[in-house]
């Protein structure tokens, strides 16, 4: 019998009025906001050190990082944790999952405080092995590029034409099965790790760590299905654009999902001034976004 189709996912309108109800009833806070970066809060660029927040995304996690009673914020990415905090525009205390997971960090207010990773004798051999096929993967490829991260090589194919590009990463995901531990096929994007790591895993840990009472992840890769899956029923996630999905709310892009993060802090604003006569999750009107922007 064939699986039934997924449910469609919820409308940004569906997502507002369901943060609304999680800032309501104070058994889900606080509320952990995790994020993916590439295509999620910066638009995805040919050129990954072109990414940069929008600014509206800056202004709305600056502004919800001002009620850390209430909310906690984490990017978590497939890039290192070092390249988030040189392209990420987020505040201090902001905690950084890295290369899918691998990675962890926290931005202070000086500088980075970042876990040691590790690897062992056997996992730093694979990786040099990887850099070296996944390298050759590359050469003569116009368009094909490698990046080799703490625990992980990457295959980028996004500036390649269609059929060079779709060869290149036929290739890659060879040489994965046999040097990696896992392999991830994104987006034009091939990685392969010497570690087994996954954003889920890696999520439900800063979620338990943290004691977060509901968990807002968003993110637009095939990669971020792993964290949306690992997520209790009581969480939201949050797909990025297109695509097949398990989340249950979906917004159009960047823009929309920045829209709602400012609106999440609005929301926030009118909760800490209930006492003096605003009903919870009303916002200043001055402050408001208007629905379905």
């Amino acid at each position: 019998m064939p699986a039934a189709p997924a449910p469609t996912p919820g409308t940004t309108d569906d997502l507002r009025a369901a943060l609304r109800g999680v800032l309501a009833d104070p058994a889900r806070l606080p509320l952990l906001v995790a994020l993916d970066f590439d295509g999620t809060l910066a638009p995805l660029q040919d050129d990954p050190e072109a990414s940069r927040l929008l600014p509206a995304a800056v202004t709305a996690l600056r502004d919800l990082a001002d009620r850390p009673d209430a909310v906690h914020l984490a990017l978590v990415s497939g890039r290192p944790a070092a390249d988030l905090h040189r392209l990420a525009e987020v505040p201090a205390g902001t905690v950084l999952i890295g290369s899918h997971g691998a990675e962890r960090a926290r931005i202070a207010e000086h500088g980075l405080d970042r876990d040691v990773l590790t690897l062992t004798d056997d996992q730093s051999d694979r990786l040099t092995r990887l850099g070296g096929e996944l390298q050759a993967v590359a050469r003569g490829r116009d368009g094909v590029w490698v990046e080799t991260k703490p625990a992980a090589v990457v295959v980028h194919t996004r500036m390649a034409d269609p059929a060079t590009g779709d060869a290149a990463e036929r290739e890659a995901l060879g040489v994965g099965e046999r040097l990696g531990s896992v392999t991830l096929h994104g987006k034009k994007v091939v990685e392969v790790s010497v570690l087994d790591a996954d954003k889920g895993a890696a999520l439900v840990a800063l979620r338990d760590e943290l004691r977060a009472g509901t968990v807002l992840c968003a993110g637009d890769d095939v990669t971020d299905e792993n964290a949306f899956r690992a997520l209790g029923a009581g969480d939201l996630t949050v797909k990025v654009g297109e695509g097949p999905t398990v989340a249950g709310y979906r917004v159009p892009d960047p823009e929309a999902l920045a829209v709602v993060l400012a609106g999440l802090a609005a929301d926030l604003d009118g909760r800490s001034g209930a006492d003096g006569g605003g009903a919870p999750g009303e916002a200043d009107p001055a402050r408001e976004v208007p629905p379905g922007a």
